[in-house]
């Protein structure tokens, strides 16, 4: 790895997400499918009755078709709205209404619960750039999930979302970066 953690988090960076870029859409749309069932397990496995969950990019594996099951199932689920600060709020969403949010990510539509909202989850699912084989995360540089993640007292299991092939050996990493508990691809579960 490279002496300085942050050239070499861009470097990488830059890599996945043209790798991201390159997958075609049958790619895309075998991968949702996996996913979406390993999603349902790891909810199942945990009986997460309460799950925060973000509403996934275009380049990003598809969260949406694992909310609408969670939703469907009776389980409340949690959405991360960015705030200029750095931190996150959270929202249950309304009427499945979905706005452009901080940094053109999207975000879910209602009440604002505030950043202490997602103490009371029983799971959480974070996008990511790469995990490595201890379960560092890395993200795609903002920190909005680091800062969440770091400031809880009893965090929930926390299971990021990428492709298999950005599952490593290892990422660079910095002081503020968080681990993870597992991964969810579309071909499987890892714990750590």
């Amino acid at each position: 790895m490279s002496p300085d953690p942050t050239l070499a988090k861009r470097a990488l960076r830059a890599e996945l997400r043209e790798r991201r870029q390159n997958l075609s859409q049958h790619e895309r749309d075998l991968a949702t499918i996996g996913l979406t069932q390993n999603l349902e397990a790891v909810t199942l496995d945990l009986a997460a009755r309460s799950i925060a969950c973000f509403l996934s990019t275009p380049m990003e594996p598809n969260t949406r078709p694992f909310i609408n099951w969670a939703e469907a199932q009776g389980i409340r689920v949690l959405f991360p709205i960015s705030r200029d600060d750095g931190l996150l709020d959270w929202t249950v969403g309304e009427e499945s209404v979905e706005t452009e949010g901080l940094h053109g990510i999207p975000e879910a539509v209602g009440e604002l619960l505030g950043p202490i909202a997602i103490n009371d989850v029983d799971l959480i699912i974070v996008p990511a750039a790469s995990v490595d084989e201890s379960g560092m995360r890395m993200g795609w540089g903002r920190g909005y999930f680091d800062k969440t993640l770091g400031s809880m007292e009893n965090c929930p299991p926390v299971y990021a979302v990428i492709f298999d092939s950005e599952y490593v050996d290892e990422v660079p990493r910095e002081v503020h970066d968080q681990p993870v508990n597992g991964i969810v691809t579309p071909t499987r579960i890892l714990t750590f």
